[in-house]
């Protein structure tokens, strides 16, 4: 039964690419979307290599009614990209349905919220980018959130101390 859903997982496609965990540490993440995203081939063997950087400066905009990621840096494969002139550091359009693009746009313009990348998985072997609906967090929160982690890791090993002994 397990190898049947190791297979049923490795036959999706199913797993983590990269995760933005700096964006977890400088923002508040309200609400997530589920996107596609659009890519080139030597992009999308570059992927499965996980070969991707979301870096400081990767974030979403809204222009023109579509949503674009700017700043994901997806480095290309020598082998793979050779009859191709490859810009690592270009814009690639994110594919959300219009009524996710209308709330997106109501929230980044009327309430001052960022569109920022927390994930990139794969999914029935397409590539899904997920981003976040961010508001910035000040020094305090950020501290706060490290104290937050630290007492769950402590916690964790009380109580793995407790339910060895008890």
């Amino acid at each position: 039964m397990a190898k049947a859903k190791a297979k049923d997982t490795e036959k999706d496609g199913g797993g983590t690419i990269a995760l933005n965990k700096r964006a977890r540490h400088e923002y508040h993440i309200d609400q997530r979307f589920e996107c596609g995203i659009e890519l080139q081939g030597w992009e999308l063997k570059a992927l499965r290599a996980g070969r991707i950087n979301f870096g400081e400066g990767s974030y979403a905009i809204i222009q023109h009614g579509e949503v674009f990621l700017v700043g994901a840096q997806i480095p290309p494969l020598i082998s793979a990209s050779t009859h191709v002139v490859a810009n690592d550091r270009r814009t690639r359009k994110l594919l959300l349905h219009r009524e996710e693009i209308d709330r997106l746009i109501g929230a980044v313009e009327r309430k001052g919220y960022t569109l920022v990348p927390t994930a990139l998985y794969w999914k029935h072997n397409k590539v899904k980018c997920e981003i976040g609906l961010a508001k910035g967090k000040q020094e305090h929160d950020k501290r706060q959130s490290d104290k937050e982690r630290e007492w769950a890791v402590d916690k964790q090993r009380v109580m793995r101390a407790h339910n060895r002994v008890g």
